[in-house]
């Protein structure tokens, strides 16, 4: 299948993939624009999930793509950033599913887990048999878990007895496993663990009356005398400077998301200056709605030179943690500009669910604060230029 250019890929940065990663992109955006973009804004107003996509987007490899600092993958970080572009191209919250289990859940495993955990767990979410979730952040700790995390763990003979809260876990509501970040009551250091949710004691409730990424099912979750065994340690997990391993890695792929959402907005609104006709002509033709479209590309623009050069940094290992902070906080930050340039070319309408723009304009909310906020970003990248810490 051959791989049509986008309209807002102005630069052509995709003729860098390879001739096989382009077919499987083109793959992967038939199906999501023929299966996937249907269906999502009925879902976006019921707040529900579309369960068939699971499997649908594991039959596109789409869960294969991961993320890992120690082994190359057949195909490039870049080819797995445009993946995460055309995901949340068509829906954030479809970008969101895939990043959670591909990126946090799995990413963690591969990362931090032993290679009995990878072989045992890593195939059957890979093929989208299980759905994953990624435990960390909780009511009362978010930007600050490095030092805030209240769950804790505590060793019992061959088991571990897990007890606290989380909040906003994206897929927690369906997930057949989560892994949950908690605080060893002995060392004080934090651990991971795979926790299946049919686990006694694990309780996940669903986050109602959200405005932004209302298709992701996010879940509250308590965990009372949660027992796992050791095997469900992860194994190479032995303090946050391991979670933040995983947190570098699908940061950049937020970065990537936060360009295909603005790239959503913009392709609709395209579409529909082309087609609405106020005085006489279609507004496109308009010099101030050429002025929106224009603005709105030279963020997207910029933006997808950054986050390609930072999976290719991925690639040569040369990826620090303030690269992959600045192209998320960059990039979240124009994308945020350019959903409402594109929101106010539609003028009313812009607030229409069945335009498209409202939608990724809601969803850009969520992808400005999630996996790292603007400010935590700025932090880190301060802390590069300075070598002075800022955070508190």
């Amino acid at each position: 299948m051959n791989l049509a250019p986008l309209s807002s890929d102005f630069f052509g940065y995709e003729n860098q993939l390879s001739d096989r990663e382009k077919a499987a992109l083109a793959a992967l955006r038939h199906y999501l624009e023929t299966e996937v973009k249907p269906v999502v804004n009925e879902h976006w107003a019921a707040a529900s999930f579309p369960h068939e996509i699971v499997k649908g987007l594991a039959a596109h490899d789409v869960y294969r793509y991961g993320w890992e600092e120690t082994r190359p993958f057949e195909n490039s970080a870049v080819f797995r950033g445009f993946v995460a572009l055309e995901l949340a191209r068509i829906d954030a919250s479809v970008a969101t599913l895939v990043g959670v289990q591909n990126g946090l859940a799995m990413g963690s495993i591969h990362v931090c887990g032993s290679a009995e955990q990878r072989a045992e767990w890593l195939p059957k979410l890979a093929a989208g048999e299980l759905v994953g979730a990624f435990g960390l952040t909780e009511p009362l700790s978010g930007s600050d878990s490095a030092q805030g995390l209240n769950t804790t763990a505590t060793r019992d003979g061959d088991e571990w007895v897990i007890n606290g809260e989380k909040r906003w876990i994206g897929n927690a509501t369906f997930s057949d496993i989560t892994i949950i970040w908690a605080k060893d009551t002995a060392d004080n250091q934090v651990k991971g663990f795979i926790v299946p949710t049919s686990t006694p004691g694990y309780v996940a409730t669903k986050i109602e009356n959200k405005q932004s990424l209302r298709i992701v099912q996010n879940a509250d979750i308590v965990l009372t005398d949660v027992r796992v065994p050791e095997s469900l340690r992860l194994a190479h997990a032995n303090s946050f400077k391991d979670t933040a391993k995983v947190l570098r890695l699908t940061r950049a792929e937020v970065a990537w998301a936060a360009v295909g959402n603005s790239i959503g907005a913009y392709e609709a609104a395209l579409a529909y200056t082309k087609q609405r006709i106020q005085f006489g002509k279609p507004i496109a033709g308009h010099q101030l709605v050429q002025d929106l479209l224009v603005k709105s590309i030279g963020n997207i623009t910029a933006s997808l030179g950054m986050v390609i050069r930072v999976s290719q940094m991925l690639d040569e290992g040369t990826q620090r943690d303030e690269h992959s902070a600045l192209a998320k906080g960059f990039t979240t930050s124009r994308m945020r500009e350019t959903v409402a340039w594109c929101r106010e070319a539609l003028g009313g309408n812009g607030i229409v669910l069945e335009y498209d723009v409202a939608r990724h304009f809601a969803d850009a909310e969520a992808l400005y604060s999630y996996e790292g906020t603007r400010e935590m970003n700025t932090l880190i990248v301060g802390r590069a230029l300075t070598g002075l810490a800022a955070f508190v």
